[in-house]
C-alpha cells in the first residue's frame, strides 16, 4: 500500500523558530541514533518514520556513524525516504553529522576539511539526497584548527550540499569561537545539539545563554537520559532492558539506588501532573525558551505518540519546578 500521510498532521504539532533564522522546527524531533541500523527490521523503522510524520514531526536527525554498523541508519532511512516520503521531501528537515570514526586511516575522523566534505558526500549517496537541511560537526576536534573545520562547514553550504550548519557537543567557550567564525564567513550557525536532561544540566552553566545571545537555536539529545527518565526502571533493572544488556549508553552502575529513588519521586510528581515520567521529562527540557526542540528515540510508534501527547501539558508551576530541583539535589 502506498503511504499517504495524515492530512491533519500539522494541527497538533508546535513549531518553534530556530534562533534568529527563518527555519522552524517541531517541538519534538525524531533521532535515528538507535533502531534504524541493520540490526533492526526495516519495516519497524518505516512504521516509526510514518507515525512520526503523521503526528507532525518533520525533523529526522541522523549522523554518518549511526547504525549499527556505521552508515546503515542513513542507508535505511534513504531507502524509506525514496519509497515513502519523496513526494513530501520539501516538508522534511533532514540532518546529519560528521565527527566520529567512519573509516580506517587518518582521514576518517574528527574535523579536518578532507574528512567533513568526504563524509557528507558519502552521507548524501547513502540517503539518495542532493542536499541535507542541516549538517553538523559532531564533536570538537582538539587538533584541527577551528577555522579549518568551520570553513569546511561554510564550503558545503556554498556548494549547495547543506542548507544550514550546526554544532554538537561543543562546550560554551569553543561554541562561542565557532559561532563567531561562522558569522565572519557569512554562514551563520543555525543550531547547537547538546545532551540535556533532568539528570544532565551542564548546558545551563553558560551554553544556553550563549546561544540566546548569538541567536542560535538548540536541540537537546538524550532528554530521557538513555531511558532512565521513563517508567522502565521504577522497580529496578528489567532483564530485557538496555541497562541489563550491557549497553555502553546505559550501564547498570549508573542506576544506583539513590538514582532510582529520584526516578520514583519524579514519577510520583509526573502522575500528579497527569503525565508519564517520560512526558514530564520532555516537557521540562522544553520549558526553557532557549530550547528549540527535543530529540527523541523510539523503538515503537506508541513511544512517539506519548512524546507528542506531552505537548498538551508543557507548563510548570513554580512549585513544581522547586519540587523537581529538590528531588535532584540529593547525592547519587
Amino acid at each position: 500500500m502506498v503511504y499517504q500521510p495524515d492530512e491533519n498532521r500539522y494541527q497538533n504539532m508546535t513549531f518553534h523558530r530556530c534562533g534568529q533564522s527563518g527555519l522552524k522546527l517541531p517541538a519534538i524531533s525524531l533521532g535515528l541514533w538507535h533502531n534504524f541500523g541493520d540490526t533492526t527490521q526495516v519495516e519497524n523503522s518505516r512504521a516509526l518514520l510514518q507515525r512520526a510524520f503523521d503526528l507532525g514531526i518533520t525533523h529526522f536527525d541522523l549522523a554518518n556513524n549511526y547504525g549499527p554498523p556505521p552508515g546503515s541508519a542513513e542507508r535505511n532511512f534513504g531507502r524509506i525516504l525514496q519509497e515513502d516520503f519523496l513526494p513530501w521531501r520539501d516538508e522534511l528537515i533532514v540532518s546529519t553529522k560528521a565527527g566520529y570514526t567512519m573509516w580506517d586511516g587518518p582521514y576518517g575522523d574528527w574535523g579536518s576539511r578532507k574528512y567533513l566534505i568526504a563524509s557528507l558526500d558519502q552521507s548524501l549517496k547513502r540517503m539518495g539526497l542532493e542536499y541535507v537541511d542541516i549538517f553538523y560537526h559532531h564533536r570538537p576536534d582538539p587538533d584541527t584548527p577551528l577555522l579549518e573545520t568551520m570553513k569546511a562547514l561554510d564550503h558545503v553550504v556554498r556548494q549547495g550540499k547543506a542548507l544550514y550548519v550546526g554544532l554538537s557537543n561543543y562546550p560554551a567557550d569553543r561554541a562561542r569561537e565557532a559561532i563567531d567564525i561562522l558569522n565572519d564567513l557569512g554562514t551563520p550557525c543555525l543550531i547547537h545539539q547538546p545532551k540535556y536532561s533532568l539528570f544532565e544540566r551542564w548546558v545551563e552553566d553558560g551554553l544556553l545563554a550563549l546561544l540566546q545571545e548569538k541567536g542560535v537555536g538548540s536541540i537537546a539529545f538524550s532528554p530521557l537520559a538513555g531511558g532512565q527518565l521513563t517508567d522502565r526502571y521504577l522497580n529496578g533493572i528489567p532483564a530485557d532492558s538496555r541497562a541489563a544488556s550491557g549497553s555502553r549508553f546505559l550501564r547498570p552502575e549508573q542506576l544506583t539506588e539513590a538514582k532510582l529513588e529520584k526516578v520514583r519521586q519524579l514519577n510520583a510528581l509526573a502522575e500528579k501532573r497527569g503525565q508519564k515520567l517520560s512526558q514530564m521529562a520532555l516537557a521540562w527540557v522544553l520549558r526553557n525558551d532557549n530550547v528549540t526542540s527535543v530529540l527523541i528515540g523510539a523503538s515503537k510508534p506508541a513511544q512517539i505518540e506519548d512524546a507528542v501527547g506531552m505537548l498538551a501539558n508543557r507548563a510548570f508551576t513554580p512549585q513544581e519546578c522547586a519540587a523537581i530541583d529538590s528531588i535532584l539535589k540529593g547525592e547519587d
